[in-house]
């Protein structure tokens, strides 16, 4: 009995004339009630970091577990930190990370006036 390879498909080519992928509008989540913008000044371990906020003050914040799989925050990360309601000059959760264009956006909307080094977004 002789074995038969099974044939490859051929690739399908792209039409020349196909409409340009339109970009998808997503709103971008602003700060409510407590809720402040911050950015991330270093990686404590333990799924802590140390936070920067727009309000002056540093704390240390956790990711929540429901969000420990799915949010991965660098130095230098701009996101929305929930201060705690017991200690919360010092302490918060992480709420949102906000990408790049989201960055670009908020601080077209003055969001993010008063820091500077979000130049290199």
């Amino acid at each position: 009995m002789v074995y038969k390879k099974p044939q490859k498909k051929p690739f399908k080519k792209k039409k020349k004339g196909a409409a340009p992928v339109q970009p998808t509008f997503v709103r971008v989540r602003t700060p409510k009630d407590r809720e402040v913008i911050g950015t991330v000044l270093q990686r404590l371990g333990g799924s802590r970091l140390s936070v920067a906020g727009l309000d002056g003050k540093t704390r240390v914040c956790r990711i929540p577990g429901r969000l420990k799989k799915s949010l991965w925050v660098r130095e230098g990360n701009i996101v929305l930190v929930e201060p705690w309601e017991f200690g919360g000059d010092e302490k918060g959760d992480v709420v949102y990370k906000y990408n790049p264009t989201q960055v670009q956006w908020l601080k077209n909307k003055g969001y993010l006036k008063q820091i500077s080094e979000f130049d290199e977004f």
